[in-house]
């Protein structure tokens, strides 16, 4: 993607080179199944993990100076986030509807939200009481190194792209109403209605690539696509318990998130994101 010397946003706070309390997860591959696990499918990592391999410490408060490569790394996340900024406020207004910034944080370790705390093996995430993303970018080596992805800035960009999309579908009140419906239903039925959810905010990504084309080069969206695949439920359900469980499903197989992720980007038309729809959901 095309990014040096372009805009970046006001919006991001970089916090990577602050870190408090951390929980170990006796690393290695341990880390990463908790890691995507918890991200990705909602499964209890308890019926995986034995609970004496995780462990939760505090770490003291430590100040690191970012290196240079880190220091880039940061500034292409400010200058995606300023993409999507530019984007979906022109979309909203096409709409008559007022887009409201959101705000992204990145961190090492462990942060502070309005959704409480959270620690690395969270993944990236959106918090709609601060509406803010949260990531730390560590999580994109292990997508690469250990389950698959190809790597690359535009798989960080379609994982940016999808958090925004939470934000828009918090605006637009899809998000409250889901978790009404979620808390009112049984297991099965609140777990397609997540699954609905992140696959609209894949579309979401989708939708914000398309309308940024002219900064894309070769290779970017199949780098998207790579990361999408790697992250679909069945992909990691089979990777961490050898089988898929469809009934827990929370985010999508890989082929819907990458058939939705598609749509989005080859469309460029938001009114044909309605995953709730498509799915029987109403």
């Amino acid at each position: 993607m095309k990014w040096q010397g372009r805009r970046q946003s006001s919006n991001m706070q970089d916090r990577r080179g602050m870190s408090g309390g951390s929980m170990l997860l006796g690393g290695g591959v341990i880390g990463v199944i908790v890691l995507l696990v918890q991200m990705f499918t909602g499964t209890d990592i308890s019926q995986i993990i034995p609970p004496e391999m995780i462990q939760s410490g505090q770490g003291t408060e430590r100040t690191v100076e970012l290196s240079e490569a880190d220091k880039q790394m940061g500034q292409f996340v400010s200058v995606v986030l300023a993409d999507t900024e530019d984007i979906w406020g022109r979309i909203f207004k096409e709409n008559n509807l007022t887009y409201k910034d959101p705000q992204l944080v990145l961190f090492s370790d462990a942060v502070q939200t309005g959704c409480g705390g959270a620690s690395s093996p969270s993944g990236p995430f959106y918090c709609p009481a601060d509406q803010t993303v949260y990531m730390d970018l560590a999580f994109f080596n292990e997508l690469k190194e250990r389950f698959g992805a190809k790597g690359g800035d535009f798989a960080i960009a379609y994982v940016i792209a999808h958090e925004v999309g939470h934000h828009v579908q918090n605006l637009l009140g899809t998000s409250g109403s889901t978790q009404q419906a979620m808390q009112s239903s049984n297991s099965r039925n609140a777990n397609q209605l997540s699954v609905a959810l992140e696959l609209q905010a894949d579309f979401y990504a989708g939708v914000w690539a398309h309308y940024n084309q002219d900064q894309l080069e070769e290779g970017d969206i199949e780098e998207a696509l790579s990361a999408a695949n790697a992250v679909g439920d069945d992909a990691i359900q089979e990777k961490v318990q050898g089988h898929a469980n469809q009934e827990t499903f929370t985010h999508g197989t890989s082929a819907q998130r990458m058939y939705w992720f598609k749509k989005g980007y080859q469309s460029g038309d938001v009114n044909q994101g309605d995953t709730f729809k498509e799915l029987g959901l109403r």
